[in-house]
């Protein structure tokens, strides 16, 4: 499913840049990038094992596009229904939460959703003990496929010289890498992180200070399983690691509103406030750019 990616001149003017473009997967119908790898898991878990029965951590966007994926199989598929179980952890942002339990009153066929202290070990337990398979982007290599089709997709954009995204477990990031060095080494891959979370930004070199929390409250694996082959896949596309703080992502969402009438949450926003902050390093970006918003 293809998402706008707009030039915007004003806001390359703005920052002192040829070219940026926009990837727009908050516009998703899904609900942000999420969906690109979300529903093929779970197409993939039913169509090649027979699954029924699953199970998500998630700090809202995952779990937004799993809640969509089940509805929708469970439309289409009345007799072949499948469930979901959602846990969402004691902090998430109650906007995140309420559009979440939104979601699920609109058709609420086999989802539960439920706020607890320890949402990734609820979901450990029961993928151990067979109730419900987890559907865990940061360790499984299924999650990478759905992601390949943004990379050919930023590819058209001409002239691209570098992506950045917003980054907590990697995933993303390694599948649109991957696809870089294979296909268009030309492009680098660089990772946005937060103050708050930065794992593998710190593996890549960067920088920043530490805060016990981020208004980019989606960036939140600190355990970072990928770390060690997303730096690998990064260096090879010349990529690097960023580090911004709440003023600097307030500050892009300030400018995307100015130079685009767009407004776009804190998370999307690091990708803005990444390439700020590389800007600003002095590094130079002689073709296009894009920075990727992710969604709420």
């Amino acid at each position: 499913m293809k998402t706008p990616q707009q030039s915007y001149p004003k806001l390359a003017k703005s920052l002192g840049i040829k070219s940026i473009f926009l990837k727009r997967e908050d516009e998703h119908p899904y609900g942000s990038h999420k969906g690109r790898s979300i529903p093929q898991m779970i197409k993939t878990y039913i169509k090649r094992d027979g699954i029924r029965n699953f199970v998500i951590s998630s700090s809202g966007n995952a779990a937004l596009a799993a809640i969509r994926m089940t509805v929708k199989h469970n439309q289409n598929n009345p007799n072949k229904q499948i469930t979901l179980q959602v846990f969402v952890g004691k902090n998430i942002d109650e906007k995140k939460l309420q559009d979440l339990h939104t979601e699920i009153e609109k058709q609420a066929s086999g989802i539960t959703l439920e706020q607890v202290e320890r949402p990734k070990q609820e979901t450990f337990q029961l993928d151990k003990e067979k109730i419900a398979t987890s559907l865990r982007q940061s360790t499984d290599d299924l999650a990478l496929e759905g992601y390949q089709e943004l990379a050919y997709e930023l590819m058209k954009i001409p002239d691209l010289i570098a992506v950045f995204i917003p980054t907590s477990s990697g995933t993303t990031a390694q599948a649109l890498a991957e696809v870089f060095v294979k296909e268009q080494p030309t492009t680098q891959v660089h990772i946005v992180q937060t103050t708050a979370c930065h794992p593998i930004a710190t593996a890549l070199g960067a920088t920043g200070e530490d805060t016990d929390s981020s208004v980019a409250g989606a960036i939140v694996d600190n355990i970072a399983h990928r770390k060690l082959a997303l730096v690998s896949v990064i260096e090879q596309t010349h990529g690097k690691g960023w580090i911004v703080n709440d003023e600097e992502i307030e500050a892009a969402q300030k400018l995307v509103k100015q130079t685009t009438n767009s407004d776009i949450s804190p998370n999307s926003a690091l990708s803005v406030a990444g390439l700020k902050k590389a800007l600003e390093s002095k590094i130079k970006f002689e073709g296009a750019v894009a920075c990727v918003i992710t969604g709420m």
